[in-house]
């Protein structure tokens, strides 16, 4: 079958080649998969950001169709449709396995990193942590929920905003969009779109935004939005930039979260006096669990959340890349494993 793999010196790019696929073990799936879509933790994984995994075929954005089950699986059934997230497994015993707090398990296995992942024409899954896709849900869109917005909606939730309160939303790429829909259409809250390109922020205002801020032309995002509004109730950055992440502590009333989801590789400055005499929560929130990806899905079967695709072929994977790092791309890439291009 052909695969993206990670190259052997771990270069930021991928090889398109044959992988030969081993046999089903008890407990798993494999899957036909259809779409998978293209997540910056993959440059990542390519650039080997995280540790080098050479040979790893990447992916944790793919949604498929189950062709074969292990004998001991009851739980999936061949013809189902259903995810290969970043959650690829855990342990099930541990303290945070046991308690809703499954993705940080200190045993777990993710998709595309720590085990082969779905950008491939096929994919064993461990079928207890196969998400089904609900009836009514394009398989293309819901290869964006299966990361993106799971990653957006547990980081929603996380940051405790309530209806008709400000949330500022720092970064409109593949997360911020889904980011403002899952805001405005499930949370009910007033959203405050903050990214330095005038397009992305075009874009957030067709979403629903309220409001919208450049800070290369407003000025420091913090200062705009507490003038604009009396600072938000809660912040959540996807953008991978160090100043987004300092202004949106400063962009925050007091006793609210800012919530951290982009992963720049540097550290944050952040004003201790500020933090503790606002009660600013500063917390992490990492992807999302099976639960948190059921209810992710359901609202976009309902329609609540339509992420914005674009279908690419395998072949154009690193191209991709180079876009993603260029901040050219509107929505999400997602590479439609049936589809052929020039390349090809």
């Amino acid at each position: 079958m052909k695969a993206a793999v990670v190259t052997d010196n771990s270069n930021g790019k991928v090889e398109i080649k044959d992988v030969q696929l081993r046999d089903l073990k008890a407990g798993e799936a494999l899957v036909d998969v259809e779409y998978c879509g293209v997540c910056h933790t993959d440059l990542h994984v390519a650039h080997g950001d995280f540790g080098e995994v050479p040979g790893r075929v990447i992916g944790h954005e793919g949604i498929g169709i189950v062709k074969e089950v292990a004998p001991d699986v009851t739980n999936l059934k061949v013809g189902d449709r259903v995810s290969i997230a970043w959650f690829f497994e855990g342990c099930g015993t541990c303290e945070y396995c046991t308690t809703g707090r499954e993705t940080f398990c200190r045993e777990v296995k993710n998709a595309g990193f720590s085990v082969d992942g779905a950008m491939a024409e096929q994919c064993i899954v461990s079928a207890n942590y196969a998400v089904k896709v609900p009836e009514g849900l394009d398989p293309a869109q819901a290869s964006s929920i299966s990361c993106a917005g799971v990653t957006c909606y547990k980081a929603i939730k996380v940051s405790h905003v309530h209806p008709g309160e400000w949330i500022a939303i720092y970064g409109i790429g593949g997360l911020g969009n889904l980011a403002i829909q899952y805001a405005k259409n499930v949370f009910n809250a007033k959203v405050i779109a903050i990214d330095i390109n005038d397009d992305k922020l075009t874009f957030a205002k067709e979403l629903g935004a309220d409001l919208v801020c450049n800070p290369l032309t407003d000025g420091d995002a913090g200062e705009w939005i507490q003038k604009a509004v009396g600072g938000a109730h809660a912040a959540v950055v996807t953008a991978v930039s160090k100043v987004a992440f300092n202004q949106a502590v400063n962009s925050v009333r007091a006793a609210s979260r800012v919530v951290a989801v982009g992963l720049p590789p540097e550290t944050m400055d952040l004003a201790i006096v500020k933090t503790v005499l606002d009660g600013i929560e500063i917390v992490g929130s990492l992807v999302g669990t099976r639960k948190d990806l059921e209810e992710a899905f359901q609202f976009g079967a309902e329609g609540k959340v339509v992420p914005v695709v674009e279908t690419r072929c395998l072949n154009e994977v690193n191209e991709i890349f180079e876009e993603m790092e260029q901040g050219k791309i509107k929505g999400r890439m997602v590479v439609d494993m049936k589809k052929k291009c020039d390349h090809c």
